[in-house]
């Protein structure tokens, strides 16, 4: 049977890890990886991340070292693509809506209202929807792993006023991330975008630069936008996930015994991962509820009637092409 490396890095996460002792190691580490992403070192991303790293060490027994660099301590989500396209950087964690500025069809799953929950969300990651946006990194020269993380659903948070009707957002300085398909979004409900990296948001909100942002709770709480927002708005207007991605060409200098060894631990703790969020969820309302923050519900019909009216869905099936966009509707859903 011929593995690809498509099948290679999606089968790993199906193998047993191997209960080996932690420590020193008497030969230096062969491959020494260096591993960035955008997201405070408290997220559950960065824990479970931890874990991995020491179960690889662990397994290769000292093979393979890894460095994590959270927070943007490599510089901003555009500097750290840069960086593995180029070889400086082996390993990072990216949103597909921010992949997307190099691949367009990774933000597919960004799109404004597009899932009502995660057996939707699910089921179409580990599926045809996944499996066309590893083939369109993979063109790319980047190997993405098969296990995709949870960023989770976004809300609206604000120092204002709650968010309660898309009339709401009209003129609203919104800090979203440095991507396209959210700053056309926002702009068509109306509201006025503020495109800024993750490590900038907190003093652009404390600063006033913008009077709210947009992010999912687990963000929320990690980032400790509570301390500079007093309203969420549970919009649950987009949800997105995060890509584990290998530079291509590095990876391939990797032996495919310390390729299995990774994919399987990082895919591992991708669904740990996924099952924080979902416990997660259950209890952080009432905790950011104590740390100050005023809930509210919103009905999201109205926001996708106004997306519908501004032509924000036309032009979204018109960039992504009628086979990507069928495939997300196979499981998301009609969308207008």
């Amino acid at each position: 049977m011929n593995i690809t490396r498509r099948h290679f890095l999606g089968t790993g996460a199906l193998l047993g890890a191997a209960a080996l002792p932690t420590g020193s190691y008497a030969a230096p580490a062969a491959f020494k990886l260096k591993l960035g992403n955008d997201l405070p070192v408290t997220h559950s991303v960065n824990v479970r991340l931890k874990e991995a790293i020491a179960a690889i060490v662990a397994e290769t027994q000292g093979r393979v070292a890894i460095e994590l660099f959270p927070n943007n301590q490599l510089g901003s989500d555009s500097d750290m693509m840069s960086q593995i396209r180029s070889g400086a950087l082996e390993l990072a964690t990216f949103p597909g809506t921010v992949l997307s500025t190099l691949i367009p069809q990774t933000s597919i799953t960004g799109v404004g209202f597009a899932f009502s929950g995660y057996d939707k969300v699910w089921a179409a990651m580990d599926g045809a929807v996944g499996d066309h946006i590893r083939s369109a990194i993979e063109k790319a020269n980047l190997a993405p792993f098969a296990t995709v993380w949870d960023n989770g659903f976004r809300q609206i948070t604000t120092s204002t006023k709650p968010i309660r009707t898309p009339e709401d957002l009209k003129g609203f300085k919104i800090r979203v991330p440095l991507v396209p398909l959210w700053v056309n979004m926002f702009k068509t409900l109306g509201a006025a975008p503020v495109s800024l990296p993750l490590s900038e948001a907190y003093q652009a909100l404390q600063t006033k630069v913008a009077d709210g942002q947009e992010n999912p709770l687990a963000l929320i709480e990690s980032a400790k936008f509570f301390e500079v927002q007093k309203y969420c708005s549970l919009t649950n207007h987009a949800w997105d996930g995060f890509w584990f991605i290998a530079g291509g060409k590095v990876w391939k200098t990797i032996p495919a015994d310390l390729q299995q060894i990774i994919a399987k631990h990082v895919n591992a703790a991708a669904r740990k991962q996924r099952d924080d969020i979902a416990r997660a969820n259950v209890d952080l309302q009432k905790q950011l509820t104590a740390k100050g923050l005023v809930f509210n519900n919103v009905d999201s019909a109205a926001f996708q009637r106004a997306l519908v009216a501004g032509g924000f869905y036309t032009q979204a099936k018109e960039k992504f092409g009628n086979e990507l966009w069928s495939l997300l509707q196979q499981y998301a859903g009609h969308i207008a």
